[in-house]
């Protein structure tokens, strides 16, 4: 009877000893689950501040540009949003991602706000289209994606508006865009879309003011 008595209690200790185990695992299990789904957000197109309808249209527009992909630095491109900073530190969120990589999003967003704002003119993002030639290039530097000291959102970019001939000359441009945004990640996000639209109207302008392709002073005989 006592060897029993031991026996029993010998599994009823594994057994306690077990449940607690698997309590354990199902608690770690079910805080990495709710760690690891964070709210997700995406940058949106923004239509231009002045109507396209009437504005002028030079004949030496070009009918097809590619948006380059962007140089972004590390300390932006990260699947968390970096709210803002300073020169020492990061405020990254813990609980707010963007939906994809901002090297995708931003060149897309921005196609799609040139379109607006160029309709005869066909946009597409490097890679995106396969064996086209386009007529003229959109490159991007992002060197600031998030709020300021002050808590305004900034978007500070190096933008290069160029005709694809090897010998073209390029528009250089440096943009530094802000405008006030609430605390909130969502109005952080709704602000930067605002300012992408901003150098969207920028942009748009320095492709009207390309100057025409070479084949076309060749063609004049200029």
């Amino acid at each position: 009877m006592v060897q029993n008595s031991r026996q029993l209690s010998v599994s009823s200790m594994v057994k306690a000893v077990a449940g607690v185990a698997m309590l354990a695992t199902a608690s770690i299990t079910l805080t990495a689950c709710s760690s690891s789904d964070p709210s997700l957000y995406s940058l949106q197109p923004v239509a231009p501040s002045v109507t396209t309808g009437s504005s002028f249209t030079p004949l030496s527009l070009p009918t097809l540009v590619e948006v380059r992909k962007p140089t972004i630095p590390e300390t932006l491109e990260r699947d968390r949003i970096v709210l803002g900073g300073s020169s020492y530190k990061l405020n990254i969120s813990k609980a707010d991602a963007w939906s994809e990589p901002l090297s995708a999003q931003i060149p897309h967003v921005l196609t799609t706000d040139l379109r607006q704002r160029l309709p005869t003119v066909s946009f597409f993002v490097q890679d995106d289209a396969t064996a086209t030639l386009p007529q003229a290039y959109v490159e991007l530097v992002v060197n600031r994606f998030s709020r300021d000291e002050s808590g305004n959102a900034v978007f500070d970019a190096q933008i290069s508006v160029h005709r694809a001939d090897t010998d073209a000359i390029k528009t250089n441009r440096t943009l530094h865009l802000s405008t006030p945004a609430a605390n909130d990640t969502e109005s952080l996000v709704k602000a930067l879309s605002a300012l992408m639209g901003q150098a969207a109207d920028a942009i748009a302008n320095d492709i009207r003011m390309l100057p025409p392709e070479s084949s076309d002073f060749e063609a004049r005989g200029d």
